[in-house]
């Protein structure tokens, strides 16, 4: 297959074989193609292409620069799939980017004018992936002040939302984050609940993990609870004092409440964070939902993955219509 003879229409579909795979590209040429292998565990590819094996039958095939590059995962390799929330199964992340914006900024237009300190925005962009997203809230709040050289007590967890601590701020982004979803509702990603679907029609248990104590009203609001067996979140953290990601203790936890190993589950995860946490725990796979564009970025934290939604991710042995089309 050349790659540069596939046209440039968008969404077309194109299927072959591939050195024994049957290989599905979504896409265009200019734009990029998200490709789809429906068959796992091979040493070649066609020619140019030179392929590896990760862990498991996580297949990865390096192209020669500007090829396509092929991924797979076997049913077989795994008993479990842990998500994250917030950008992997709800739309909630941009909710809570803009909570998040709207509490740093008014902080630090407050303080530029007490102060005389230029006033520099909180970026939704940069500030949000790398201090808050994936992280107790809490500490999200540390992580970002601590960023900006600002210090400020962390008080306690009653705190009022107009206290300087980093209690009062925490709880002050809460209710921005519960105004907007009374607003708004909750939006999921439809791909994400098809896959959902598919793993448990196929008897693989499914858990959910988040830093965010409102993980629980979120699934109530967007009618998801029965496609979980386990849950895990920013209750049970502060609860059973675990450490938040990066550390692996909320997946570590799903993982034993479903009764697998880690080695025998797969987490999937849009935060950085969070892919470090799947990582630290050494479970089968991490796969990674590049949602900002960033796929280096999750691959360098350890994705084994990375897919732009799940929709491009196939899994060997589980039929899947989320994988027929583009999101």
């Amino acid at each position: 297959m050349n790659p540069h003879s596939i046209g440039l229409e968008k969404r077309r579909l194109l299927d072959e074989s591939v050195g024994g795979l049957t290989v599905r590209a979504i896409g265009n040429w200019r734009a990029g193609w998200n490709i789809l292998v429906t068959s796992a565990g091979c040493g070649k590819g066609a020619e140019g292409l030179s392929g590896h094996q990760n862990a498991g039958s996580a297949t990865t095939i390096e192209p020669a620069a500007g090829q396509l590059s092929l991924q797979a995962v076997d049913v077989q390799d795994f008993d479990a799939v842990i998500f994250d929330l917030d950008g992997v199964i709800t739309q909630t992340a941009r909710v809570h980017a803009a909570a998040w914006k709207r509490l740093f900024d008014d902080f630090l237009r407050e303080r530029a004018g007490r102060t005389g300190v230029p006033f520099q925005p909180f970026d939704t962009d940069t500030d949000y992936p790398r201090y808050v997203d994936g992280k107790p809230r809490f500490e999200g709040v540390a992580s970002f002040l601590q960023s900006r050289g600002i210090d400020l007590p962390w008080g306690e967890p009653d705190d009022s939302e107009d206290a300087a601590t980093i209690y009062g701020l925490g709880n002050r982004k809460n209710r921005y984050f519960h105004e907007h979803l009374a607003r708004e509702g909750v939006e999921v990603f439809e791909s994400s609940v098809r896959l959902l679907h598919a793993l448990r029609r196929a008897g693989i248990k499914t858990a959910l993990v988040s830093s965010s104590r409102n993980a629980a009203a979120v699934l109530e609001a967007a009618g998801l609870v029965e496609l979980f067996d386990a849950r895990i979140d920013g209750v049970d953290l502060a609860r059973l004092h675990l450490k938040g990601k990066p550390a692996p203790d909320l997946f570590l936890l799903a993982a034993e409440r479903l009764g697998v190993a880690p080695a025998r589950a797969i987490v999937v995860e849009d935060a950085v964070s969070g892919v470090e946490a799947g990582k630290a725990g050494r479970f089968r796979h991490v796969v990674g939902i590049d949602r900002r564009e960033m796929p280096e970025v999750l691959r360098q934290a350890g994705a084994d993955l990375v897919v732009s939604d799940l929709a491009y991710l196939k899994v060997d042995g589980i039929p899947f219509e989320g994988s027929e089309a583009a999101p």
